[in-house]
């Protein structure tokens, strides 16, 4: 196995591990709603009518900074293997699988956007996420470099 094999298995090890304590292991009050159950019926009585309604889940929430890279790294390739394209509304994040989907929010100014993980990083201490400057520019983020924003995960692809 090669040297960037193992780094990818790792991360890709870490990504699981981080994505089954944050939503494998969810309690009622902890972001599932679960419906309560019906009390107990007495012969004859017809059963109580269910909600169509499934459960939901709330994923959970990732508050931190944002940057965003842009020219510099354009065409280079992403951790994904295809080129980085700064036009395109993605992202990189250090855990989340590729192929996810996070909604930012800019607290800022209220903002959002949704990104595709393509990449890995933001390799600055603090930062949760890089942008693409497309992402970056709908946040209005472009000027200030740095922003503080919530991500919350909308989609992961299936393995």
């Amino acid at each position: 196995m090669t040297r960037i094999q193992r780094r990818h298995t790792r991360s890709f090890a870490a990504a699981l591990t981080l994505l089954a304590a944050l939503t494998g292991c969810a309690t009622p009050r902890g972001g599932v709603s679960v419906p309560s159950s019906p009390p107990p019926r007495e012969s004859g009585e017809s059963p109580a009518p269910r909600s169509a309604r499934p459960t939901e889940r709330k994923l959970p929430i990732q508050k931190g900074e944002a940057s965003w890279y842009g020219a510099a790294h354009h065409g280079h390739l992403t951790a994904s293997g295809e080129p980085y394209d700064m036009y395109r509304l993605t992202a990189a994040h250090p855990s989340l699988p590729l192929g996810a989907h996070v909604l930012v929010t800019n607290l800022k100014n209220g903002r959002s956007v949704e990104v595709r993980v393509n990449d890995r990083g933001p390799t600055v201490n603090g930062r949760i996420i890089d942008l693409s400057y497309a992402a970056a520019r709908a946040l209005g983020a472009v000027g200030d470099g740095v922003i503080p924003v919530t991500l919350r995960i909308l989609s992961i692809p299936a393995q």
